[in-house]
């Protein structure tokens, strides 16, 4: 039986507030609360935004009588690892978490020759009831606080000594539908060094299915991240059984929130569009696709077709590489810049949502693989 829409996240019980949550003067409020004077909030914003620790241990320039009690205070564990996969020789990285309360989420990191990229949660499952994603068929636990998304970014530069270069909002979960969290997880992340971690907006994508007004919110944070849809069809029809938030905002309307989102920030918008076999792959779709966005101008979008990587039991399966060659060909015919999405992990769940799925369904003994 399909599941249902969820806008509003269920009531549960809040993480412990974390220093990632907190403006520079709530962290010195907060750190002096713990009996240190305020400008020990610097210190400790150092030590977890520019060399990733949380552990007191690390911590010598911290009074050693007080040092346990206050990183305590402001720098309480949000997330444990569960299992860690590797793939691609060691380049991707895929990471279970639990939270406080038992939720589970994914991260997945990837290394590049000139950069490094963690694809985030920003909610444990996810409300949007995609029927073709793994994560939206759980449906949605909670909402993530603004720590716990900063905290995989931490966790990931941590564990591999690489610091994150390029954050992608594409795991678990709908951002926009956590919006207040993950402007602030934004601004954690972009704030420079040692309020922050220091990354270029530049090299953040914030993805979304079409929360229409959301979009037009995100246009005037002063915020200039990359904006991605995730459209999967040009045409109404099959986008309200795919993508089922299109019965309240239609195509047309997020089109033209994305084009609205271009103008105001000056990113081009990246649409994301998942081909599945004898779904939305046939290549008039290709053709409707490409009169939709070249209406709304040239060069302020560029489209990135994705192999569907399927989940276990699962109806939906990718296309024939031939049909996604003459997709991908119709779309650059029409001048149309489009690129197929470099998918990695497919050895390893690949899929946002399935290590989550697997453990849901039978938990696992022994974390920390």
């Amino acid at each position: 039986m399909p599941l249902e829409l969820v806008l509003a996240a269920p009531r549960r019980g809040k993480p412990p507030q974390h220093l990632a949550d907190l403006t520079g003067e709530e962290r010195a409020a907060a750190v002096q609360a713990a009996g240190l004077p305020r400008y020990r909030a610097q210190q400790l914003s150092r030590h977890y935004f520019s060399r990733f620790t949380a552990d007191a241990a690390d911590m010598t320039d911290l009074p050693a009588a007080e040092r346990e009690a206050v990183v305590a205070a402001v720098l309480p564990p949000l997330l444990t690892q569960v299992r860690r996969l590797e793939a691609d020789h060691g380049a991707t990285l895929k990471t279970l978490w639990r939270l406080f309360d038992g939720s589970l989420v994914e991260s997945v990191l990837m290394h590049y020759s000139d950069r490094t990229t963690l694809c985030l949660s920003s909610q444990a499952g996810c409300g949007m009831a995609c029927p073709f994603c793994a994560t939206g068929q759980q449906g949605l636990t909670r909402n993530l606080s603004a720590a716990e998304i900063v905290d995989q970014v931490v966790r990931a530069s941590a564990v591999t000594g690489r610091r994150v270069s390029n954050v992608v909002f594409m795991g678990m979960g709908e951002p926009l539908a956590n919006y207040n969290a993950v402007v602030t997880a934004l601004r954690r992340m972009t704030d420079p060094a040692p309020e922050g971690l220091g990354i270029s907006a530049r090299h953040i994508t914030v993805s979304t299915v079409g929360l229409v007004p959301a979009v037009e919110r995100l246009a005037a944070e002063n915020l200039p991240v990359t904006l991605a849809v995730s459209l999967h069809t040009p045409d109404d029809e099959l986008r309200d059984e795919l993508v089922p938030i299109n019965t309240r905002h239609k195509v047309g309307e997020l089109l033209d929130a994305a084009r609205h989102y271009f103008e105001v920030t000056g990113r081009r918008v990246s649409i994301e569009y998942a081909l599945i076999r004898d779904v939305n792959d046939q290549a008039w779709r290709a053709d409707l696709l490409a009169r939709e966005l070249n209406r709304r101008g040239r060069g302020w979008v560029h489209v990135n077709p994705i192999p569907l990587n399927p989940t276990p039991g699962s109806r939906w399966t990718a296309s024939d590489p031939r049909v996604e060659h003459e997709f991908v060909r119709r779309l650059r015919a029409a001048g149309v810049p489009t690129t197929v999405r470099d998918t990695r992990g497919s050895d390893i769940d690949g899929a946002c949502g399935q290590l989550a799925a697997q453990d849901l369904v039978q938990p696992r003994e022994g974390s920390d693989a």
